[in-house]
C-alpha cells in the first residue's frame, strides 16, 4: 500500500558553516546525486541495514534489483499493476541522501556552490568569492512527486518564460533571469519521482528525453541550458500501456533499468502486509483468529484468478486491508450493540463486508454480467471451500472414486437431512450466536475433534466454518437475507422450491 513518509525531525546541526570559505575549509567536496545515494547505500549494506523498512515479499526479487540499479547510477522504472507498494518504495529513496547538503543561500535549485548552474549564481560567486553565503537543504526537500496526468505540461515540469519577469526587469526573453522553473529543475541535487508515467502525454515525454540523456533543459527554444543533477525514478502499471497511454519507445530506451514489481507470492507474505496496513486498533479487545487473516487474503488471491475479474487490471493489496478493516467494524458495531466487553470475528462477518470488495474489483464482462455483488459472494465463497477443504478433507483418490470423503461430518449432515434448520443473524448477541450453534448436533465434537480449537470463542468460530464449509461443498444450502444466513439440508430446500 502507497502511503505518505513520515516527516523528518529536522533539527539542523550545530555549527555549520555559513559561507563558502568555511564549507571548503571544512573538507566538503562536491559529489552527484547519483554518487551520493551510491555512497549512502554501500555504507547501509555494509552495516546490513533494513533498506526499505515496512516493504514485505521483495526481498529476493525487487529490492536486489533496485540495489543494483542504483549502485549503477542508473535512472529507473517500477512496472508493476495497482496496490504493490510502488510509490512507497520511491519515497523511502530519501534515506539515501545525505540528511543535509549545503547549497548557496536563495538559490531556487538548490545549487553546489562547487557546481553552479544559473547566471544568478555564478555572478554571486564570482563577487563574493569564498564569502558566498551557504544555506544547509534538509533531504526532506530534495525528494519532488508529480503524479502523471494528461493535463501536465512541459511549463509544469521544466518551466517556461515569465513575460511580466521580463517587462518589469526589462529583460530580453533569451535571458535566464525570465524563467520560472519548473519542478524537475527544483528538484536539481534531489530525486524526482513521475508516477503513472504513460499517462503523460506523448509530447511531453519528449521533453523529458534531454533530461534523461544530456541531463540538461532547454525553455522555449531560446539558447539556455541547465546541466541538471537530478535521479529520476517513475512507476507504471502495464495495464497503461494499451489502455490509456504508452511511453514512447525513445523514453523507455533513455530509461536505464525496468524493474518489476509483484504481489505477494504467498499467503503468509500477504497476511503480515495486511496486518502491517490495516487499522484495527479501535479500543475496543478483539477476537480475531489467524483463520480470519487467512481468509481475508485467501479472497484476494481467489480474485486475482477468477475469470470474473480483469486480471490486467489486478487486485491491489489495498483490497485485503479494507477487507479486514470492515470485518473490525462490523465486528465492533455488534459488540457496542450489545454492550459486551470483547468483540469476536465471525464466519458470517465476511458476507456482511461486500463493500470492501464491491470497488476494488474491476469485472470482465462475464464478471459483470454476474453482478458484483455476486462475483464478491462467489470469491468469498471459493475463499472458505479452499481453506476448509485444504484443512480438513483428504485429497481425492486416483482411479473411478474421485470424491472428497466427508465422514467425519456425518453427524452434523444428518442433523440438517432430519429437516432442521440452522439460522444465523449477524447481529445477534454472542450469548445467542453461541446458542444457535449448540443446537446443532454433533457439530461441536466435530468442530473440536478437527480443528482443536484453543478457546470457546475460537471453538465457536470453527463450528460456523464447518457449517459454510459444507455448504462451498454443496451439502448444504445457504440463503442470504440481508443480515440473517439460513442454512438448510439440500434436498428439503430444493422441494421446499418446487413446492413454492
Amino acid at each position: 500500500m502507497d502511503t505518505v513518509p513520515e516527516i523528518e525531525l529536522q533539527r539542523r546541526p550545530v555549527n555549520q558553516p555559513k559561507t563558502y570559505g568555511e564549507l571548503k575549509r571544512g573538507g566538503w567536496t562536491h559529489h552527484d546525486v547519483k554518487d551520493e545515494m551510491r555512497r549512502n547505500l554501500i555504507a547501509k549494506l555494509q552495516r546490513n541495514e533494513t533498506l526499505f523498512p515496512g516493504i514485505i515479499g521483495y526481498d529476493k526479487t525487487v529490492v536486489p534489483q533496485i540495489v543494483a540499479a542504483i549502485l549503477a547510477r542508473h535512472d529507473f522504472l517500477l512496472l508493476g499493476l495497482r496496490g504493490q507498494a510502488k510509490t512507497r518504495i520511491i519515497r523511502q529513496l530519501t534515506t539515501l541522501l545525505d540528511e543535509w547538503m549545503p547549497a548557496i543561500e536563495g538559490s531556487p535549485l538548490m545549487e553546489s556552490p562547487a557546481r553552479p548552474i544559473t547566471k544568478r549564481s555564478r555572478e554571486l560567486l564570482e563577487k563574493h568569492g569564498d564569502a558566498t553565503p551557504i544555506e544547509w537543504i534538509h533531504r526532506s526537500r530534495r525528494y519532488q512527486e508529480k503524479l502523471a496526468t494528461p493535463d501536465v505540461s512541459i511549463a509544469d515540469l521544466i518551466g517556461d518564460i515569465d513575460p511580466i519577469k521580463a517587462v518589469s526587469k526589462k529583460l530580453d526573453f533569451s535571458d535566464e533571469e525570465v524563467i520560472h522553473y519548473g519542478i524537475i529543475p527544483r528538484t536539481n541535487r534531489g530525486i524526482f519521482a513521475i508516477n503513472e508515467l504513460p499517462d503523460l502525454q506523448a509530447r511531453i515525454q519528449v521533453g523529458l528525453l534531454n533530461i534523461l540523456e544530456e541531463k540538461d533543459i532547454q525553455i522555449r527554444g531560446f539558447p539556455i541550458r541547465l546541466s541538471l543533477d537530478v535521479a529520476l525514478v517513475f512507476t507504471a502499471n502495464p495495464e497503461d500501456y494499451t489502455n490509456r497511454g504508452n511511453i514512447i519507445t525513445p523514453l523507455k530506451d533513455r530509461i536505464d533499468a525496468q524493474i518489476l514489481t509483484h504481489y505477494p507470492a504467498t499467503t503468509e507474505e500477504g497476511i503480515r502486509i495486511t496486518a502491517q496496513e490495516a487499522w484495527t486498533e479501535r479500543g475496543v479487545e478483539f477476537h480475531m483468529p489467524a483463520l480470519m487473516h487467512e481468509l481475508v487474503e485467501q479472497v484476494a488471491i481467489e480474485a486475482r484468478n477468477s475469470d470474473f475479474v480483469d486480471k490486467a487490471s489486478g487486485v491491489s493489496a489495498r483490497m485485503a486491508i479494507s477487507f479486514l478493516e470492515t470485518l473490525h467494524s462490523v465486528a465492533e458495531m455488534r459488540t457496542h450493540r450489545h454492550g459486551e466487553k470483547m468483540a469476536f470475528a465471525r464466519i458470517s462477518d465476511l458476507f456482511q463486508s461486500l463493500t470492501a470488495l464491491t470497488g476494488k474489483i474491476e469485472l470482465v464482462y462475464k464478471g459483470e454480467q454476474e453482478g458484483v455483488a455476486n462475483v464478491a459472494l462467489h470469491l468469498i465463497g471459493k475463499a472458505v471451500k479452499e481453506i476448509f477443504n485444504r484443512r480438513y478433507l483428504s485429497a481425492p483418490r486416483k482411479g473411478r472414486d474421485k470424491k472428497l470423503d466427508f465422514t467425519a461430518f456425518k453427524p452434523v449432515i444428518d442433523w440438517f437431512e432430519s429437516g432442521n434448520i440452522l439460522d444465523i443473524d449477524t447481529n445477534m448477541s454472542h450469548r445467542d450466536y453461541s446458542a444457535v450453534l449448540h443446537g446443532v448436533e454433533g457439530l461441536e465434537e466435530v468442530a473440536k475433534s478437527l480443528a482443536k480449537p484453543a478457546t470457546e470463542n475460537e471453538k465457536l468460530l470453527m463450528m460456523e466454518f464447518v457449517i459454510e464449509g459444507l455448504h462451498q461443498n454443496f451439502l448444504l444450502t445457504k440463503r442470504i437475507e440481508d443480515a440473517r444466513i439460513r442454512y438448510t439440508d439440500a434436498v428439503s430446500y430444493m422441494m421446499n422450491e418446487i413446492s413454492e
